[in-house]
């Protein structure tokens, strides 16, 4: 997924039913929100550490791994919020969901307008509890970004950043030159309470290279500080 002018928050669905997936896309889609789908359990752990979304729906009687288990999985490594999806609002899936970590939860048939104020709130939730600051403009050498906008450049030439890219590079360059972690990066852009694996981190610094350096076996911008993690230079 590449970011354009504006990057829309992003809903993850995790449902195995095909026709309510395509329900839940349209309404979300018609809300502006970008979407992401996973039929199973195994599917959505692994898109989750890939793409990230801002918040995830969870059906909970799914194929494989059970929902509750995406929802143990997810909540030991992330603060992404969780929105359980049930068929019976009275049974234990509830009271199971809310205590695996879920932040909420709807049951089905959904209302539309209720899933959406949901959402909406929990994205409230999350921007009030990080004190998410949107400046303007952030530069660093050759490199500007546009939080605002999710927008980046280089020597005034866009590039084209996954979700995840943009947000490591922007963690990056607020930091004006200092350190960050692989464990700093892993919690701040992942998500991970606890040490994750430092290798996912290693991965994205090595394709974000690919796109800011002239010569990525040789940075000069984006550098490694052996024995403490990244730093971006001017």
């Amino acid at each position: 997924m590449l970011l354009n002018r504006a990057v829309a928050k992003s809903v993850m669905v995790v449902e195995d039913e095909p026709e309510i997936r395509l329900v839940l896309r349209t309404f979300l889609e018609d809300e502006g929100y970008a979407v992401l789908e996973a039929d199973t359990g195994e599917r959505a752990l692994s898109l989750a550490l890939d793409e990230i979304p801002d918040v995830v729906l969870v059906d909970l009687r799914l194929p494989g791994i059970h929902g509750l288990d995406v929802v143990r999985s997810m909540r030991a490594t992330s603060t992404v919020p969780i929105i359980v999806v049930t068929a019976q609002a009275d049974s234990h899936d509830v009271v199971a969901g809310l205590e695996a970590g879920a932040d909420d939860y709807v049951t089905k048939p959904f209302e539309p307008k209720e899933l959406g104020a949901r959402i909406r709130a929990q994205l409230r939730r999350i921007a009030s509890e990080t004190g998410e600051q949107r400046q303007d403009v952030v530069a660093c050498g050759p490199i500007v970004i546009r939080p605002g906008t999710a927008e980046a450049f280089k020597d005034g030439e866009p590039l084209a950043l996954s979700r995840t890219e943009f947000r490591v590079l922007q963690e990056l360059i607020q930091e004006g030159g200092r350190v960050l972690s692989r464990d700093d990066l892993l919690r701040r852009v992942w998500g991970y309470g606890n040490a994750g694996d430092g290798r996912v981190v290693d991965n994205l610094i090595y394709r974000l290279r690919a796109k800011i350096e002239v010569d990525a076996a040789k940075p000069e911008h984006l550098v490694t500080v052996r024995g403490f993690g990244y730093r971006l230079k001017p």
